[in-house]
């Protein structure tokens, strides 16, 4: 499915000022760099509940209780405008992760635009997605086996059926907003800066860490 028009985010300009025109989302990763790499999932935003300290005695039974072998980490990070939302995801287990976001194709000019009009997009991997000291918000949820295998055919069928970027109606917000969406969570107004969107999204579904979809 695409992203429904009206569902904007924040990745866009306040004016036509000069910063703000540098990019939403930096240009994508280059090509030795894939869409799935290695890097710390184990490792997201140290502001996820499981980080804060808790009693030796409850904080194992805790982490049983609310984590699953799967995730999807909602993430937004630093870039020369507005900052840019995107997800990680993979199996806590593995280093390795995947990570799927919205961005215009190409540079300065596609962006600049994808304020006018409709570009084509990108949907992997951009500059900056895999280092933490651009992090700038995170929120982490876990999976069973059978619904992880759900959420990520999801997120490759958003990916393939996403083949434009506009700042105010398809963008990097809304695209995570429809991830989270399907899974059930409750979605904030996409109309916010992609850190203040991650944090909202966090703070609304009361900081959850393990989601179960309905039964299809």
């Amino acid at each position: 499915m695409t992203n429904k028009a009206g569902r904007s985010g924040s990745c866009i300009l306040a004016g036509f000022a000069l910063a703000a025109m540098l990019s939403c989302t930096t240009p994508s990763a280059s090509a030795h760099e894939a869409d799935r790499r290695v890097a710390d999932a184990n490792a997201p935003a140290t502001t996820d509940a499981a980080a804060r300290p808790q009693p030796q005695s409850t904080r194992r039974s805790v982490a049983r209780a609310e984590r699953g072998p799967y995730y999807v980490d909602f993430r937004a990070r630093t870039a020369a405008s507005w900052g840019h939302a995107f997800v990680w995801y993979g199996k806590t287990s593995e280093k390795a992760v995947e990570v799927a976001g919205l961005t215009p194709a190409g540079d300065t000019l596609a962006y600049v635009l994808g304020h006018i009009t409709f570009v084509p997009s990108e949907t992997g991997a951009s500059y900056g997605d895999l280092d933490p000291e651009y992090l700038t918000a995170s929120y982490r949820v876990y999976l069973n086996e059978a619904d992880a295998k759900r959420v990520f055919a999801y997120i490759k069928e958003l990916q393939a059926s996403s083949p434009v970027w506009n700042a105010e109606t398809v963008n990097c917000t809304g695209f995570i907003g429809d991830i989270a969406e399907f899974m059930g969570l409750k979605v904030p107004h996409r109309w916010q800066r992609p850190e203040n969107f991650v944090n909202s999204l966090k703070e609304i579904n009361g900081r959850r860490q393990m989601v179960r979809l309905s039964a299809k």
